[in-house]
Protein backbone atom coordinates (compact mmCIF):
# COMPACT_ATOMS: atom_id res chain seq x y z
CA UNK A 1 0.00 0.00 0.00
CA UNK A 2 1.47 3.67 -0.93
CA UNK A 3 2.34 6.07 1.78
CA UNK A 4 -0.59 8.61 2.45
CA UNK A 5 2.36 11.36 2.32
CA UNK A 6 3.41 10.35 -1.50
CA UNK A 7 1.94 12.67 -3.65
CA UNK A 8 1.40 11.72 -7.36
CA UNK A 9 0.65 14.46 -10.01
CA UNK A 10 0.49 14.12 -13.60
CA UNK A 11 3.93 15.26 -14.77
CA UNK A 12 5.36 16.45 -18.70
CA UNK A 13 8.32 14.19 -18.97
CA UNK A 14 11.31 14.96 -21.61
CA UNK A 15 14.05 12.01 -21.52
CA UNK A 16 17.41 12.81 -22.75
CA UNK A 17 20.01 10.35 -23.97
CA UNK A 18 23.29 10.37 -25.69
CA UNK A 19 23.34 7.64 -28.41
CA UNK A 20 26.65 5.48 -27.72
CA UNK A 21 27.76 7.30 -24.80
CA UNK A 22 29.50 4.09 -23.39
CA UNK A 23 31.64 3.34 -26.02
CA UNK A 24 33.24 7.01 -25.43
CA UNK A 25 37.04 7.86 -23.87
CA UNK A 26 36.33 9.51 -20.08
CA UNK A 27 37.28 12.62 -21.19
CA UNK A 28 34.75 12.47 -24.17
CA UNK A 29 32.05 11.33 -21.84
CA UNK A 30 32.49 14.58 -19.82
CA UNK A 31 32.64 17.04 -22.34
CA UNK A 32 29.84 16.26 -24.34
CA UNK A 33 27.26 15.71 -20.97
CA UNK A 34 28.70 19.42 -20.15
CA UNK A 35 27.62 20.56 -23.89
CA UNK A 36 24.42 19.04 -23.79
CA UNK A 37 23.71 20.17 -19.70
CA UNK A 38 24.87 24.12 -21.95
CA UNK A 39 22.13 23.23 -24.31
CA UNK A 40 19.01 21.98 -22.31
CA UNK A 41 19.67 25.03 -19.91
CA UNK A 42 19.73 27.23 -22.29
CA UNK A 43 16.58 26.55 -23.83
CA UNK A 44 14.08 29.30 -23.08
CA UNK A 45 11.44 26.44 -21.65
CA UNK A 46 14.08 25.37 -19.35
CA UNK A 47 14.23 28.74 -18.00
CA UNK A 48 10.62 29.87 -18.01
CA UNK A 49 9.73 26.45 -15.96
CA UNK A 50 12.70 26.89 -13.54
CA UNK A 51 11.55 30.48 -12.89
CA UNK A 52 8.12 29.52 -11.88
CA UNK A 53 9.18 26.21 -9.97
CA UNK A 54 7.28 24.12 -12.20
CA UNK A 55 10.29 21.85 -13.93
CA UNK A 56 11.78 18.80 -11.95
CA UNK A 57 15.12 17.70 -13.21
CA UNK A 58 16.78 13.81 -12.83
CA UNK A 59 20.89 13.83 -13.91
CA UNK A 60 20.61 9.68 -15.43
CA UNK A 61 24.71 9.51 -16.27
CA UNK A 62 24.44 9.48 -20.28
CA UNK A 63 21.21 12.20 -20.49
CA UNK A 64 18.12 13.00 -18.58
CA UNK A 65 14.80 13.97 -17.65
CA UNK A 66 13.11 16.69 -17.46
CA UNK A 67 9.95 17.47 -15.89
CA UNK A 68 7.55 19.90 -16.70
CA UNK A 69 4.70 21.15 -14.30
CA UNK A 70 3.49 23.57 -17.19
CA UNK A 71 1.17 22.24 -20.10
CA UNK A 72 2.00 18.99 -22.80
CA UNK A 73 3.69 21.34 -24.84
CA UNK A 74 6.26 22.42 -22.80
CA UNK A 75 8.86 19.23 -23.26
CA UNK A 76 7.64 19.52 -27.00
CA UNK A 77 8.83 22.60 -27.25
CA UNK A 78 12.07 22.31 -25.10
CA UNK A 79 13.22 19.35 -27.65
CA UNK A 80 12.93 21.33 -30.49
CA UNK A 81 14.79 23.93 -29.06
CA UNK A 82 17.42 21.44 -28.15
CA UNK A 83 17.45 19.57 -31.75
CA UNK A 84 18.10 22.97 -33.44
CA UNK A 85 20.93 23.51 -30.81
CA UNK A 86 22.53 20.48 -31.51
CA UNK A 87 23.04 21.20 -35.62
CA UNK A 88 26.23 22.88 -34.04
CA UNK A 89 27.26 20.12 -32.41
CA UNK A 90 27.26 17.05 -35.07
CA UNK A 91 29.67 15.27 -32.42
CA UNK A 92 26.49 15.13 -30.21
CA UNK A 93 24.03 11.76 -30.83
CA UNK A 94 21.20 12.80 -29.05
CA UNK A 95 18.10 10.94 -28.92
CA UNK A 96 14.97 12.07 -27.13
CA UNK A 97 11.56 10.23 -26.06
CA UNK A 98 8.49 12.67 -24.66
CA UNK A 99 5.25 11.13 -22.54
CA UNK A 100 2.92 12.31 -20.08
CA UNK A 101 1.78 10.71 -16.81
CA UNK A 102 2.16 10.54 -13.15
CA UNK A 103 5.11 11.16 -11.30
CA UNK A 104 6.16 11.84 -7.57
CA UNK A 105 8.87 13.73 -5.76
CA UNK A 106 11.26 10.81 -3.33
CA UNK A 107 13.96 10.85 -1.73
CA UNK A 108 16.98 8.68 -2.43
CA UNK A 109 19.07 6.49 -0.08
CA UNK A 110 21.87 9.77 0.30
CA UNK A 111 18.73 11.50 0.85
CA UNK A 112 18.38 13.63 -2.74
CA UNK A 113 15.56 14.21 -4.03
CA UNK A 114 14.45 12.48 -7.07
CA UNK A 115 11.72 11.62 -9.25
CA UNK A 116 9.71 8.55 -10.02
CA UNK A 117 6.48 7.18 -11.20
CA UNK A 118 5.02 5.48 -14.55
CA UNK A 119 5.66 8.53 -16.01
CA UNK A 120 9.34 8.98 -15.92
CA UNK A 121 9.76 4.49 -16.92
CA UNK A 122 7.47 5.23 -19.84
CA UNK A 123 9.23 8.34 -21.19
CA UNK A 124 12.54 6.39 -20.99
CA UNK A 125 10.93 3.55 -22.89
CA UNK A 126 9.33 5.66 -25.26
CA UNK A 127 12.88 7.27 -25.94
CA UNK A 128 15.10 3.59 -26.02
CA UNK A 129 12.88 2.82 -29.12
CA UNK A 130 14.51 5.84 -31.17
CA UNK A 131 17.98 6.47 -32.78
CA UNK A 132 20.27 8.98 -33.13
CA UNK A 133 18.27 12.54 -33.48
CA UNK A 134 14.51 11.28 -32.93
CA UNK A 135 12.05 13.11 -31.18
CA UNK A 136 9.61 10.08 -30.46
CA UNK A 137 6.28 10.63 -28.20
CA UNK A 138 3.83 8.56 -26.57
CA UNK A 139 0.56 7.56 -28.71
CA UNK A 140 -0.91 9.37 -25.41
CA UNK A 141 1.11 13.02 -26.00
CA UNK A 142 0.55 12.78 -29.72
CA UNK A 143 -3.18 12.83 -29.74
CA UNK A 144 -3.12 15.88 -26.82
CA UNK A 145 -0.88 17.66 -29.86
CA UNK A 146 -3.22 16.75 -32.66
CA UNK A 147 -6.00 19.62 -31.17
CA UNK A 148 -3.68 21.47 -32.22
CA UNK A 149 -2.86 22.48 -35.78
CA UNK A 150 0.51 23.96 -35.30
CA UNK A 151 1.92 20.31 -34.40
CA UNK A 152 -0.08 18.23 -36.77
CA UNK A 153 2.26 18.36 -40.15
CA UNK A 154 5.29 17.55 -37.31
CA UNK A 155 3.36 14.27 -36.54
CA UNK A 156 4.78 11.11 -38.73
CA UNK A 157 4.58 7.37 -38.36
CA UNK A 158 2.20 5.76 -35.19
CA UNK A 159 3.27 2.56 -34.62
CA UNK A 160 4.33 -0.05 -31.63
CA UNK A 161 7.19 -0.67 -30.21
CA UNK A 162 8.57 -3.66 -28.52
CA UNK A 163 10.11 -2.47 -24.94
CA UNK A 164 11.03 -5.00 -21.79
CA UNK A 165 9.29 -7.77 -21.38
CA UNK A 166 7.43 -7.92 -24.45
CA UNK A 167 5.29 -5.01 -23.49
CA UNK A 168 4.56 -2.61 -26.75
CA UNK A 169 4.39 1.36 -26.29
CA UNK A 170 2.33 3.03 -29.30
CA UNK A 171 4.46 5.72 -30.09
CA UNK A 172 4.83 8.44 -32.68
CA UNK A 173 7.68 10.50 -34.17
CA UNK A 174 7.85 14.07 -34.49
CA UNK A 175 9.84 15.92 -37.12
CA UNK A 176 9.69 18.86 -39.96
CA UNK A 177 11.52 21.64 -41.01
CA UNK A 178 15.21 20.18 -40.50
CA UNK A 179 14.03 19.26 -36.92
CA UNK A 180 14.65 15.37 -35.69
CA UNK A 181 15.25 12.50 -37.85
CA UNK A 182 12.66 11.59 -40.41
CA UNK A 183 13.93 7.71 -40.68
CA UNK A 184 11.66 5.39 -39.32
CA UNK A 185 13.20 3.90 -36.16
CA UNK A 186 14.85 0.57 -36.47
CA UNK A 187 12.74 -0.96 -33.62
CA UNK A 188 9.75 -0.07 -35.70
CA UNK A 189 11.44 -1.61 -38.56
CA UNK A 190 11.78 -4.98 -36.84
CA UNK A 191 8.50 -4.98 -35.59
CA UNK A 192 6.78 -4.43 -38.93
CA UNK A 193 8.76 -7.60 -40.34
CA UNK A 194 7.22 -9.43 -37.73
CA UNK A 195 4.01 -8.51 -38.37
CA UNK A 196 4.41 -8.92 -42.34
CA UNK A 197 6.10 -12.42 -41.42
CA UNK A 198 3.01 -13.17 -39.64
CA UNK A 199 0.71 -12.52 -42.00
CA UNK A 200 1.84 -13.74 -44.94
CA UNK A 201 2.04 -17.43 -42.89
CA UNK A 202 -1.53 -16.61 -42.04
CA UNK A 203 -2.22 -16.23 -45.77
CA UNK A 204 -0.21 -19.26 -46.87
CA UNK A 205 -1.97 -21.64 -44.34
CA UNK A 206 -5.28 -20.29 -45.69
CA UNK A 207 -4.24 -20.35 -49.28
CA UNK A 208 -3.59 -24.32 -47.96
CA UNK A 209 -6.74 -25.10 -46.09
CA UNK A 210 -8.25 -23.97 -49.46
CA UNK A 211 -6.11 -26.21 -51.89
CA UNK A 212 -7.52 -29.04 -49.29
CA UNK A 213 -10.88 -28.02 -49.69
CA UNK A 214 -10.87 -28.37 -53.58
CA UNK A 215 -8.77 -31.33 -53.19
CA UNK A 216 -11.37 -33.27 -50.71
CA UNK A 217 -14.37 -31.90 -53.06
CA UNK A 218 -12.75 -33.84 -56.12
CA UNK A 219 -12.67 -37.18 -54.21
CA UNK A 220 -16.01 -36.48 -53.22
CA UNK A 221 -17.53 -35.94 -56.91
CA UNK A 222 -15.40 -38.87 -58.56
CA UNK A 223 -16.85 -41.48 -55.99
CA UNK A 224 -20.38 -40.08 -56.69
CA UNK A 225 -20.19 -40.26 -60.39
CA UNK A 226 -19.28 -44.07 -59.56
CA UNK A 227 -22.10 -44.70 -58.14
CA UNK A 228 -24.67 -42.97 -59.80
CA UNK A 229 -24.87 -41.75 -63.67
CA UNK A 230 -27.46 -39.12 -62.71
CA UNK A 231 -25.67 -36.34 -60.39
CA UNK A 232 -27.98 -33.57 -58.54
CA UNK A 233 -26.86 -30.24 -58.29
CA UNK A 234 -24.05 -29.07 -55.83
CA UNK A 235 -23.39 -26.30 -53.99
CA UNK A 236 -21.25 -24.91 -51.34
CA UNK A 237 -20.90 -21.87 -49.40
CA UNK A 238 -18.21 -20.28 -47.80
CA UNK A 239 -18.86 -18.39 -44.63
CA UNK A 240 -17.13 -15.09 -43.87
CA UNK A 241 -14.18 -15.44 -41.51
CA UNK A 242 -14.11 -12.88 -38.16
CA UNK A 243 -10.66 -11.50 -37.13
CA UNK A 244 -10.49 -12.57 -33.57
CA UNK A 245 -6.77 -11.14 -32.91
CA UNK A 246 -6.39 -7.48 -31.39
CA UNK A 247 -4.98 -6.11 -34.32
CA UNK A 248 -7.67 -4.42 -35.96
CA UNK A 249 -5.33 -4.23 -39.73
CA UNK A 250 -5.65 -8.16 -40.04
CA UNK A 251 -9.39 -7.49 -40.59
CA UNK A 252 -8.64 -7.22 -44.51
CA UNK A 253 -6.61 -10.76 -44.44
CA UNK A 254 -10.25 -12.41 -42.95
CA UNK A 255 -12.27 -10.82 -46.13
CA UNK A 256 -9.41 -12.03 -48.69
CA UNK A 257 -8.93 -15.31 -47.14
CA UNK A 258 -13.15 -16.17 -47.78
CA UNK A 259 -12.07 -14.21 -51.52
CA UNK A 260 -9.41 -16.70 -52.02
CA UNK A 261 -11.48 -19.97 -51.16
CA UNK A 262 -14.80 -19.22 -52.83
CA UNK A 263 -12.39 -18.04 -55.93
CA UNK A 264 -10.75 -21.07 -56.24
CA UNK A 265 -13.54 -23.38 -55.62
CA UNK A 266 -15.71 -21.24 -58.52
CA UNK A 267 -13.06 -23.19 -60.75
CA UNK A 268 -14.38 -26.38 -60.57
CA UNK A 269 -17.24 -27.51 -62.84
CA UNK A 270 -21.14 -28.66 -61.81
CA UNK A 271 -20.13 -26.71 -58.49
CA UNK A 272 -22.48 -24.08 -57.27
CA UNK A 273 -20.83 -21.11 -54.81
CA UNK A 274 -23.08 -19.14 -53.31
CA UNK A 275 -22.14 -15.21 -53.27
CA UNK A 276 -20.09 -14.05 -50.30
CA UNK A 277 -22.67 -11.14 -50.14
CA UNK A 278 -25.51 -13.69 -49.84
CA UNK A 279 -23.78 -15.31 -46.83
CA UNK A 280 -22.99 -12.11 -45.34
CA UNK A 281 -26.36 -10.97 -45.51
CA UNK A 282 -27.92 -15.24 -44.42
CA UNK A 283 -29.05 -15.47 -40.79
CA UNK A 284 -27.17 -18.41 -40.83
CA UNK A 285 -24.15 -16.45 -40.93
CA UNK A 286 -23.61 -14.71 -37.20
CA UNK A 287 -21.19 -14.50 -34.97
CA UNK A 288 -21.49 -17.71 -33.60
CA UNK A 289 -21.53 -19.51 -36.73
CA UNK A 290 -18.30 -17.44 -38.77
CA UNK A 291 -15.24 -18.97 -39.47
CA UNK A 292 -12.62 -18.20 -36.55
CA UNK A 293 -9.36 -16.23 -37.56
CA UNK A 294 -7.55 -14.94 -35.13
Amino acid sequence: MNSPDVKFEIGHVLFIDIVGYSKLLINEQSEQIQKLKEIVRGTEQFRLAEAEGKLLRLPTGDGGALVFRTSPEAPVLCALEISKALKNHPELHVRMGIHSGPVNEVSDLNEQANIAGAGINIAQRVMDCGDAGHILLSRHVAEDLEHYPRWRPFLHESAECEVKHGVRVGLVNLYGDGIGNSQVPKKFQVLTHRRAKARWTAIATALLLAGVIVAAFFVVAKRSARSTSTVPEKSIAVLPFENLSSDKENAYFADGIQDEILTRLSKIADLKVISHTITKAHPTSSAKSRNSWA
